[in-house]
C-alpha cells in the first residue's frame, strides 16, 4: 500500500525503502514537500522525489539501483579526444541556478519536464545551503553543458544534465568524477539505468546492498569542500 505523507509530518516520516511497489518499480510515498531536511532525510534512506506538474510529490527508491563508482568511468576513445582537443572551461557551483534551468528545458523526444517549479526552488535551497552542486561546461564563454545532484556525506546523488553539443553532457561527467576523487567519494548514485549510463560504467546493487552504502558513507555532517577554481578537460583526463 502506498503511504501518504503529510506536509505536517515530521521530516523523516518515510516508510521503510523496502516497502516500495515492485510496479511501478520503487513507488515508495506520496505527498508531503520539498523542504531542505525532507530532502536530505530522504536522500540518505535511499528516496529520491520524482513527479511532473500536477501531481503530488511522489517518492521513489527502485530495486535495482543504478551506481557508478568513480574508478569505474568508462571513457571512449572519442570521448577522450573530444576532451584533449577542445577548448572547453570546466568548473563547479559557477551557474548552479542556470544549469537547472537547462535541464528543465524540453527534449527532443518529450515538451515536458518533471524539473517542476517548485523541484527548482527546492534544489536552490539545497544548494544555497551546501548540499546540492553543479558541474558547467562553457566554451567561448557559453554554458553548452552541465549537470546537477546533491552531495551528502561521500555520495553523490545525481539528479540531471544536459548537453548543447555533442559528448557535453559526457565532459561535465567526466568533470564530476574528477572533482569525487579529489573529496574522496565512494559513489555517484544514478537512480534507474539505462544503456546510456551502463556504456559510461553504470551498474546496478540490489537496493539492500546500495542501502547499506549508503549506511556507511551518507553522513550529512561529512561535508567535502567544492570550492574550485577552473580547470582544463586535460587535468581531467589526467585524473581519471
Amino acid at each position: 500500500m502506498l503511504t501518504w505523507i503529510s506536509s505536517e509530518d515530521p521530516a523523516d516520516a518515510f516508510p521503510d525503502a523496502a516497502a516500495a511497489l515492485e510496479a511501478p518499480n520503487g513507488l515508495l510515498a506520496a505527498g508531503g514537500d520539498l523542504s531542505t531536511p525532507r530532502l536530505i532525510a530522504a536522500y540518505t534512506r535511499g528516496i529520491f522525489p520524482w513527479y511532473e506538474e500536477g501531481q503530488p510529490v511522489l517518492w521513489w527508491s527502485p530495486d535495482p539501483r543504478a551506481v557508478l563508482f568513480p574508478d569505474e568511468l568508462k571513457i571512449s576513445r572519442s570521448l577522450r579526444r573530444t576532451l584533449k582537443r577542445e577548448s572547453f572551461v570546466l568548473s563547479t557551483d559557477t551557474a548552479f541556478e542556470e544549469v537547472v534551468a537547462a535541464c528543465a528545458e524540453p527534449r527532443a523526444r518529450t515538451v515536458e519536464t518533471w524539473i517542476t517549479r517548485e523541484m527548482s526552488s527546492a534544489y536552490q535551497q539545497l544548494h544555497e545551503c551546501g548540499f546540492a552542486h553543479s558541474v558547467e561546461v562553457r566554451k567561448d564563454d557559453h554554458l553548452i553543458g552541465g549537470l546537477y545532484g546533491v552531495a551528502i556525506g561521500l555520495v553523490f546523488f545525481g539528479e540531471s544534465m544536459f548537453s548543447r553539443t555533442t559528448d557535453a553532457s559526457k565532459v561535465a561527467l567526466v568533470a564530476l568524477v574528477r572533482k569525487l576523487k579529489q573529496l574522496k567519494y565512494a559513489l555517484i548514485d544514478c537512480q534507474v539505468v539505462s544503456a546510456h549510463l551502463q556504456s559510461l560504467g553504470c551498474r546496478t546493487l540490489a537496493r539492500d546492498t546500495f542501502l547499506k552504502q549508503l549506511d556507511e558513507h551518507c553522513n550529512p555532517s561529512v561535508r567535502g569542500c567544492w570550492d574550485d577554481t577552473d580547470w582544463q578537460p586535460s587535468d581531467v583526463v589526467s585524473m581519471v
